[in-house]
């Protein structure tokens, strides 16, 4: 198969894929997600709010899920044996040092999103000049429409936060869109039995059960683990991590 180079846009966004049969898929996923998420809900505007008064209000060294080393998405990232020209997203990134250690491992164009503006400013800050290699976004993931595909997809605890089914739809949407076909997927939740809330919002919490119940069929387990995971505050959150492997079209 001859690859070549084909743009979508839409708005302000462009679309790049290499080859005619993943063009074509990744066309229809597009404008599924398009048709489904064309508009700017009351809670994404709240969500916004709420993030960037958090990092108003707090250092990131301060919020309650900082890790001076994510020892646990570190892992299985190396687990999925990625080269270093994959393509990583970062999902609720904000200000976490996950990018920095990405990046010193030879991972040098991650993207980086988050619904915080603020979050993302210190990141580049501490970053400094290497933020420049960086692809930074700011949207609420609900409503993000991808430039392009991914090889992977990292989220630690963004999706545990979406308590609206139909926001968890959306998320699943463009997941689906946005992954490439055999691509992984690491996801870090509130674990069952641990906090029912985070930064004065309810959370959801999974287990593999109904994690993929929410998922769907097309992504499979190959991998997880739990972590007590220490806040600056001195208290006890445990999280369970779950990598997936997409077998989606």
């Amino acid at each position: 198969m001859t690859p070549f180079n084909v743009t979508l846009t839409k708005g302000n966004h462009t679309v790049f894929n290499n080859s005619e049969d993943e063009q074509n898929i990744y066309s229809q996923n597009y404008a599924a997600v398009i048709s489904k998420n064309i508009s700017h809900d009351k809670n994404s505007q709240d969500r916004k709010k709420h993030w960037d008064g958090i990092y108003a209000d707090k250092s990131w060294l301060e919020v309650s899920w900082y890790q001076s080393e994510p020892r646990v998405s570190l892992q299985l990232i190396q687990a999925t044996k990625l080269d270093k020209n994959a393509s990583i997203i970062d999902v609720g990134g904000g200000a976490s040092v996950l990018v920095d250690y990405l990046y010193n491992q030879g991972f040098h164009h991650p993207a980086i999103l988050d619904i915080s503006g603020r979050a993302l400013e210190s990141a580049k800050k501490r970053l400094g000049p290497i933020a420049h290699d960086i692809e930074w976004i700011e949207a609420d993931i609900t409503e993000f429409i991808a430039s392009r595909q991914f090889d992977l997809w990292h989220d630690r605890a963004v999706f545990h936060f979406l308590t609206e089914a139909e926001d968890r739809r959306k998320y699943v949407q463009m997941l689906k869109c946005t992954l490439k076909r055999g691509g992984h997927v690491i996801l870090a939740t509130f674990s069952i039995g641990g906090p029912t809330k985070c930064s004065k919002l309810n959370i959801c919490q999974y287990d593999s059960t109904t994690l993929l119940d929410e998922l769907g069929a097309e992504f499979k387990l190959v991998d997880e683990t739990s972590e007590t995971h220490i806040t600056p505050a001195n208290k006890e959150q445990q999280f369970t991590y779950f990598r997936f492997i997409y077998n989606g079209t």
